[in-house]
């Protein structure tokens, strides 16, 4: 009976064990990513993440991406869900940069990998950087040099800027001090906050207003930028003489300038989607296979504008 009662024992297990066995063989050797961003409905963000998910999938890996509408506290609890979930490396585009310190350093303890993207944060193995300053002089020195030609140098200038992120406050400063320094006559009238398609047009809206005439919108990212572009059609505001700068190159911004809308410029920071994909997840495979992977990578700054845009635009 005992053996009976053994031998039946001795069965399960070992069939458990091949169980747990097989469903290992599955995965085994497969890079899982998780990556938190501040905002999906940004147009720059939702091409990033599908643009690496695709990337990841094409090489064996498994990701999933989710974003937590620039509240901390939601960032938080993804990341801890990512690390009970059994990722190995977490991609965070941090929506506070100190309030995530905690979680991101204990998801390190547990052995997962972070990549930090824009924000220089304590508790990261990389940080995929921007010079912000720099990225924002890069609009406002294109943005100038358009007040000088269409406007011998004065113009009525809107910025639509960030500044509750310190890396795009930094980003709406460069902007500022460029126009400022390149294009001294011309006069910021309106300075306002707009991260997406959505604030983008009701901002410039109410900016035109009471600025009837603006000439010139400076932007912090492509969201604003998309919705400066429609809301200055929908005015009847496009024309030679009136342009829209900015950050990120999306689809729409690049659709914009290739058809003589109102975005003459957007910097795009390391290339397409394809191109930032392909970067990210190289750092991805670095770091899942114990690579040597500098603590600090800066990104490469190029203005899209009419001369260069087929090289980054296709339908």
């Amino acid at each position: 009976m005992m053996k009976n009662i053994f031998n039946g024992l001795f069965t399960i297990g070992a069939c458990l064990l091949l169980a747990s066995c097989n469903r290992g063989s599955d995965t085994e050797g497969q890079i899982k990513i998780g990556m938190t961003v501040q905002d999906l409905s940004n147009p720059t963000w939702s091409g990033y993440c599908r643009a690496i998910k695709k990337e990841a999938e094409a090489n064996g890996a498994k990701m999933s991406y989710v974003a937590c509408e620039s509240n901390v506290s939601k960032q938080i609890m993804q990341i801890e869900n990512f690390v009970s979930r059994g990722m190995d490396i977490i991609i965070v585009h941090p929506a506070d940069p100190e309030g995530i310190e905690s979680a991101c350093k204990e998801a390190m303890a547990a052995g997962v990998k972070v990549i930090s993207w824009d924000d220089d944060i304590v508790n990261a193995n990389t940080r995929w950087l921007i010079d912000n300053r720099q990225l924002g002089y890069e609009v406002g020195k294109e943005a100038a040099a358009f007040i000088n030609e269409k406007h011998g140098g004065t113009a009525e200038v809107a910025i639509l800027n960030y500044p509750q992120l310190p890396v795009l406050l930094a980003r709406g400063t460069g902007i500022r001090e460029a126009i400022t320094e390149l294009a001294p006559n011309a006069k910021i009238v309106a300075e306002t906050s707009a991260i997406n398609p959505d604030e983008g047009i009701t901002k410039m809206e109410t900016i035109f207003q009471s600025n009837p005439n603006v000439k010139v919108v400076a932007c912090i990212g492509g969201g604003g930028s998309v919705g400066a572009n429609e809301a200055a059609k929908a005015a009847g505001k496009v024309s030679d003489d009136f342009g829209v700068f900015a950050v990120d190159a999306t689809k729409p911004e690049l659709s914009a300038i290739k058809n003589n809308e109102a975005v003459r410029m957007s910097v795009i920071v390391t290339g397409t989607d394809e191109d930032v994909a392909k970067a990210v997840y190289d750092m991805v495979e670095k770091l899942a296979t114990g690579e040597e992977v500098p603590e600090r990578i800066y990104r490469k700054l190029i203005p899209v504008t009419k001369e260069n845009v087929d090289q980054y635009y296709s339908n």
